[in-house]
């Protein structure tokens, strides 16, 4: 350990650690209430919030959150562990649910800010700590106190000089994931107009669009689409050979995404003809999250990916001339996918 530097317990540094309330609703006025959604990227975004009747049910004291204050999810699959400090004086009175644990050092202790880096030091151990079942996880607030361990230097000029360089750094990481969005916008913007072109009889930058030969045809007559398989949750894991395709595996310009932590895996029986082949392709059939209707996907292996019956399998009519990887950018045009949603909406 760097001289000057100690190791404790979590629990030992605090004044406070423990779950918010379980609030009483309000639609207006009251107080404050954040949630698990409102803690994300290690910053407080208030505009989730909720708001409690203080009337029905008293905030007591120790749960009104305080400048300095660092919260951290403490249930849900996929949200527990993230850490945010309130580095910003709330303007107006606010607390936690009881799926937010405050964590409030010691006076004197700690330059307040690098009590917050400190704690963003163990995140991801805090990750892992979760404890429950059913897709449920939880985090007690005996494990978060007994069995972190933080580490830092005892003289508050020195964790004064820690922050500084800290926030240099992040600044300048949220600068260049700033630029680095915007170059991926303007990518995509530049390939939708390619992409929009080549299907159309406009043309781009001096290019003709579509050449001689081509046709126009519906769908119906192309191409004909199957549901997949109802498989049953029970036999959900987080790890396994075979990977439940969902439309949370696609982004919304089409093209499959590995969901990480999220990812759902099956241990069930399975139909053989649930089971996809390197190539096959899929349209999503209902809207999960915005702009995901009727985008497809090519199966990027084979023997590994199951067709949930939230997807469409894509198959060609026969005596169609088809290829799945040139389809697949016929559905990914905005006049192909503006047909899909408006065939989805209108029944």
């Amino acid at each position: 350990m760097k001289k000057g530097w100690q190791t404790k317990k979590l629990g030992d540094i605090c004044a406070f650690l423990n779950r918010g309330m379980s609030p009483v609703y309000l639609d207006k006025g009251g107080v404050r209430v954040l949630n698990q959604k409102c803690i994300r990227d290690h910053e407080v975004n208030y505009e989730p919030s909720r708001r409690h009747d203080s009337k029905a049910k008293k905030v007591a004291e120790e749960r009104i959150i305080r400048l300095g204050d660092v919260l951290v999810n403490s249930t849900g699959t996929g949200t527990l562990g993230r850490v945010a400090q309130v580095r910003d004086e709330p303007d107006e009175v606010t607390t936690v649910d009881s799926h937010v644990t405050i964590v409030r050092p010691k006076p004197g202790l700690f330059h307040l800010d690098f009590f917050g880096y400190m704690l963003i030091v163990i995140e991801e151990a805090i990750k892992e700590a979760g404890e429950g079942c059913g897709g449920q996880t939880e985090l007690a607030r005996s494990v978060l106190a007994d069995r972190f361990s933080v580490s830092y230097p005892t003289p508050l000029p020195e964790q004064q000089r820690i922050v500084g360089i800290l926030d240099a750094a992040f600044e300048g990481l949220a600068t260049a994931k700033a630029n680095a969005e915007k170059n991926l916008l303007n990518a995509r913007a530049l390939f939708d107009s390619h992409l929009q072109a080549v299907f159309s009889q406009r043309s781009l930058n001096g290019a003709e669009g579509r050449g001689k030969g081509w046709v126009e045809k519906p769908f119906s007559e192309l191409c004909d689409i199957k549901h997949g398989f109802a498989f049953k949750g029970e036999f959900f894991t987080k790890q396994g050979r075979y990977v439940v395709l969902t439309p949370g595996n696609y982004y919304e310009a089409g093209g499959y995404r590995d969901r990480g932590e999220k990812q759902k895996y099956y241990a069930g029986e399975i139909p053989p003809d649930y089971i996809m082949k390197e190539g096959d392709m899929l349209v999503a059939m209902t809207e999960q999250a915005a702009g995901l209707l009727g985008s497809p996907l090519l199966v990027p292996e084979s023997d590994k990916f199951l067709h949930n019956q939230r997807l469409g399998l894509v198959t060609q009519k026969p005596d169609v001339p088809w290829t799945n990887e040139f389809f697949f950018h016929v559905f990914n045009t905005q006049a192909g996918l503006c047909r899909l949603r408006s065939a989805a909406a209108h029944p």
